[in-house]
């Protein structure tokens, strides 16, 4: 398998090239040239296997330098009860009927962000190994919340790695700030960046692209990779579990092999659901990809009319992994679907020079169709207008606090405000279109994470200050917070710089002084 720029199909290289890459040196991301197919005796293969098994079959099929003995026993190492609090790593909770729950935060930094990042080193030192690279991978991320812990956490006093992360200052949750700043390990940094996620994800972008700092670089012993979802390495862990919930499913008997589901998936950077289309394009079961975004709505706006605008209000919101106005991973859906990548070259330049783009007729259509298609048991006009539309749907902060309370007193069912974005997503999907096909909706964060959030859901006019608020959920729901997040209290605060995202370059070389 081979992997090429997004901006350039000129460009080939191995799998481990790839992951050791990050990001092509044009600015493309480096994306597959084809997506392996699976069939209905693979999925049952996979059925009676644990998750680290599913893992290793289903990353072999992309990752050909790769052996599949190694693959699980990166498998092992990301998924087993030393990282994982539940044997299952990612479980399917039934909500109700014909509606689950991917939990996707039982990892360490409890996020979803863990499944990946618990991988990516392990494939990251093997591509350092299997291509001979002597020098040490920089590896640069930008976070709006949860990729910045759940990389250092990944990385921490690996061999031959160092990590700096860059987080918007007052843009994230104060455990999820607490997490960072507190992150052991010789080779981790982190600093925030005065300004919000998409300047500090600019940023990252410009240091790669800056063929003077990579020369800088090069003379010292070093080289930029990325842990960001930009990275292939990143994408492909989260594809899987996609695979591995529809096999739950069908063991424990919700769905019969060959039913279609639809996932509901929050979305900001567009990596998630991004994983979720390469799963239905493999030829997983999947009716539809509905895409929930919160105020920061430039997704919906998108995929409804073809138009990607920046141009507009930035709104730090209670669900701040979303709040992001550029979603890099769009980058790998245009390619895919209008199969150039001179044309996707060209809108990335139009979003750079003017923050916006309008795609041709021809590809809003096979956006559309790749998420609208399916069957549906409703009527004929209804189903032409399925057929017509792409489903986005965002609520604002007030409707999360409302959906979380509304679940919880329904179900009892805790949700952080990501996962109820994606719950309201639902619900207005179903609302619109009458389809009561099973849903699975992607839970991203433990609610312990955002807990003047919730506790406010539910009620709550008084929020305890500092890590006490974790104590209040719990004597408030009667769960008891992630061992991960408790654990916080007492750590030394370790890193506590601001840097302007002028200067973020500066900040890389000093580093690595």
């Amino acid at each position: 398998m081979k992997y090429y720029s997004t901006r350039d199909k000129n460009v080939s290289l191995s799998a481990a090239e790839a992951v050791k890459m990050g990001l092509s040196r044009d600015g493309g991301l480096l994306t597959p040239t084809r997506i392996p197919q699976i069939d209905r005796a693979f999925l049952e293969r996979l059925i009676p296997m644990e998750y680290a098994q599913r893992a290793a079959k289903v990353m072999a099929l992309y990752l050909t330098d790769y052996s599949e003995e190694e693959l699980l026993t990166f498998g092992r190492n990301a998924y087993g009860p030393a990282q994982f609090d539940d044997p299952i790593a990612a479980p399917v909770r039934k909500v109700e009927d014909g509606l689950y729950c991917l939990e996707l935060w039982h990892g360490p930094t409890s996020a979803f962000k863990d499944m990946a990042l618990q991988m990516l080193p392990q494939l990251l030192s093997a591509a350092l190994r299997k291509t001979g690279e002597k020098r040490t991978a920089c590896i640069l991320a930008a976070t709006s919340g949860d990729t910045g812990k759940a990389a250092m956490a990944g990385f921490a006093d690996v061999p031959q790695t160092c990590i700096q992360v860059y987080y918007p200052k007052d843009g994230v949750s104060p455990v999820q700030e607490r997490q960072m700043v507190t992150q052991e390990g010789e080779n981790v940094d982190v600093r925030a960046v005065i300004g919000n996620f998409d300047d500090a994800q600019a940023g990252v972008k410009r240091i790669f692209s800056d063929e003077a700092v990579r020369a800088e670089l090069d003379k010292r012993g070093y080289f930029l990779s990325s842990a960001n979802s930009i990275n292939w390495g990143r994408i492909l862990p989260q594809v899987v579990y996609y695979i591995s919930a529809y096999c739950d499913l069908v063991r424990d008997g919700a769905l019969t092999m060959g039913d279609q589901v639809n996932f509901c998936v929050p979305t900001g950077n567009f990596g998630d659901i991004l994983a979720a289309y390469y799963a239905k394009r493999m030829g997983l079961p999947v009716n539809r990809l509905i895409c929930a975004s919160n105020s920061n709505n430039v997704l919906t706006d998108f995929i409804r009319t073809g138009v990607y605008d920046r141009n507009r209000k930035f709104y730090n919101t209670e669900s701040p992994s979303m709040d992001i106005l550029i979603s890099s991973n769009l980058e790998r859906l245009l390619l895919h679907t209008s199969g150039s990548a001179e044309k996707v070259e060209g809108w990335m330049q139009e979003l750079a020079a003017t923050g916006k783009y309008t795609v041709d007729a021809e590809t809003l259509a096979k956006i559309q169709a790749s998420f609208a298609a399916g069957r549906y048991q409703v009527s004929d006009k209804v189903k032409e207008k399925l057929q017509q539309r792409f489903f986005g749907y965002c609520c604002d902060d007030a409707e999360t606090e409302k959906v979380i309370g509304r679940i919880y007193a329904k179900d009892h069912y805790l949700v952080d405000p990501h996962t109820a974005v994606a719950f309201s997503a639902l619900e207005q999907y179903r609302a619109e279109t009458g389809d009561e096909t099973p849903c699975v909706v992607v839970s991203t964060a433990s609610p312990f994470k955002f807990c003047g959030s919730v506790l406010s859901a539910l009620g709550e006019k008084d929020i305890a200050s500092g890590l006490d608020v974790l104590d209040q959920l719990s004597e408030k729901t009667g769960l008891a917070a992630p061992a991960p997040l408790a654990g916080l209290r007492g750590k030394e605060v370790r890193f506590t710089t601001t840097v302007e995202k002028e200067h973020m370059v500066d900040a890389v070389l000093s580093m690595l002084e």
